[in-house]
């Protein structure tokens, strides 16, 4: 394999030829590595690749299967992280100037996993500042690109991680969804990603956002890759507070009996409050098809209203800000990450603690990162609290009954995962409020906590861009996302005659150039 071309076999078929001796960890995680050197230039999916210790894990992941001891079924294939995990002896910077450079002495529970996995770390994937941004574009190192087509933004915040994947810079990846972070990347990306179950698997050393929204999750380049990567990374963790004691679904078994397409006997309820107005006409178009396919595959479709979901995005904007403005106050600049002293020579005095906090959070923190802390503040302040923050709870309580009732007349509700396909990059980046809207279809699940997955849907009409389907199950029953999400992947394979990502344009291979929405749709 040349340095430019791309592996583009799935996570699964390269534990498949690893286990059956036809390639070593060490030739694949090179390849991603050319791969990342040649392409990365462009589309900027990684804030710090470690070449070294990769290769390091990959060399000792050939010597354990040599010798017929490996660590579990993805032993050996390549994963990036998305730098918001806390990563021992690789920088975490979630995104901001205000960790520039801090290296954790510990891993999160989700890494320390992969490790024990046998999975090499790539690298860090970037992100927006602190998970708070809905196209990575606020990210203060840069944004990351779309490989559709670089002038558009990859999704957000976990935009470096589908991204990463999209490009065949990563076989898959980990990423973290607070109001839709895996899955609406995953659906602008062409790419599957995963919102576990709210506890399902640890937030130990996850830097919080938002304590109660926050789970990190697989990104892919199919079902089956994120039920393995599940497996790997979930279950309970006494070191996080909020982990369930219990077991994982058998979600890679759920993917088996769904990749036969059979949908016989399964309810799936149509969200009515997800879809219509502010959704663009090509991306209605593949979520209907979608539909349309899981009822000739025997599914039974219903309409399900969800009246309390028009308030979710408004909701969200309370809660999470409030959440984000008490955990960002950990960074004062007095026990870690940066530290600004402003020159006071003219005071004739040095600087006060107070100085030196008020400079730092000014320089450290990005523009969007500032908005929703005082946002938040806001909300918690007396006077306010009751009739905004606490508001936002009760409202949080109607939406997660609004999920029990629907979840009573169906086995798992589906809707579009973004109302549009990738925007152009700068377009709403002075627009907080149109940004928002992003994810107006992803935040009820966060709300309630339950699980759900984004896979393609196919391309739209208007741009030949990716566009996403949403399946969302009741708490602890991601085995019902996986199986559906697996059958109707397997219906659209068989409507597409491949993969969607098989099917985008391939980034130039010899200097990557950008491409262009006037190119057209992959045939």
């Amino acid at each position: 394999m040349s340095p430019t071309s791309a592996d583009k076999r799935t996570a699964a078929e390269l534990a498949a030829a690893l286990g059956a001796g036809e390639t070593s960890s060490v030739e694949i995680t090179r390849a991603h590595l050319d791969r990342i050197a040649v392409v990365d230039g462009e589309v900027h999916a990684f804030l710090e690749v470690d070449a070294e210790g990769a290769l390091r894990d990959a060399a000792a992941s050939d010597e354990r299967r040599a010798a017929g001891a490996t660590y579990g079924p993805l032993d050996g294939v390549p994963v990036a992280v998305k730098d918001v995990l806390a990563t021992r002896g690789l920088p975490t910077t979630c995104g901001s100037r205000i960790l520039e450079g801090w290296v954790p002495p510990y891993d999160a529970t989700v890494v320390a996993r992969l490790r024990a996995g046998g999975l090499p770390i790539l690298g860090k994937t970037n992100m927006d500042e602190f998970a708070m941004g809905s196209s990575t574009e606020h990210s203060a190192y840069g944004p990351t690109h779309n490989p559709w087509d670089l002038d558009r933004i990859p999704g957000g915040s976990g935009g470096g991680s589908a991204a990463a994947v999209a490009a065949y810079e990563a076989p898959f990846a980990i990423g973290t969804d607070t109001g839709g972070s895996i899955r609406q990347p995953g659906a602008v990306t062409g790419t599957v990603g995963v919102k576990p179950t709210y506890g399902g698997v640890s937030r130990y050393g996850l830097v919080s956002l938002a304590n109660s929204l926050d789970q990190a999750g697989p990104v892919t380049r199919s079902v089956l890759d994120a039920a393995l990567l599940h497996e790997v990374i979930g279950g309970h963790d006494p070191l996080d507070s909020t982990s369930i004691a219990q077991p994982l679904p058998a979600l890679v078994d759920a993917v088996r009996r769904g990749a036969d397409g059979d949908l016989t006997g399964v309810r799936i309820g149509v969200v009515k409050e997800l879809g219509g107005e502010g959704y663009q006409a090509g991306v209605l178009a593949r979520f209907e098809e979608s539909v349309e396919l899981m009822t000739k595959a025997g599914a039974e479709v219903v309409e399900v209203s969800c009246p309390h979901f028009v308030h979710a995005l408004a909701t969200y904007y309370l809660i999470l800000p409030a959440e984000a403005s008490s955990n960002l106050a950990r960074f004062d600049a007095m026990r870690y990450g940066l530290r600004v002293t402003p020159d006071d020579s003219e005071k004739g005095v040095p600087p006060s603690a107070e100085d030196v906090m008020r400079a730092t959070r000014e320089a450290g923190f990005g523009d969007e990162v500032k908005r929703r802390i005082i946002l938040g503040t806001y909300a918690l302040s007396s006077g306010y609290y009751d009739a905004y923050y606490g508001q936002a709870q009760k409202v949080r309580t109607l939406v997660t009954r609004d999920f029990e009732a629907a979840f009573e007349q169906a086995d798992v509700l589906v809707s579009p995962t973004a109302p549009t396909t990738a925007f152009t990059i700068g377009e709403k980046v002075d627009d907080p409020l149109a940004m928002y809207l992003n994810d107006l279809a992803t935040i009820p699940a966060n709300l309630s906590g339950v699980p759900g997955i984004s896979g393609p849907s196919g391309l739209a009409d208007e741009d030949g861009l990716p566009a996403g389907v949403q399946i969302l199950a009741p708490a602890m029953a991601d085995d019902r996302v996986y199986r559906v999400g697996a059958a109707l992947e397997s219906l659209l394979v068989q409507e597409w005659g491949g993969r969607l990502l098989d099917q985008a344009p391939p980034l130039v291979e010899e200097g990557v150039q950008r491409s262009s929405r006037n190119q057209g749709a992959p045939s």
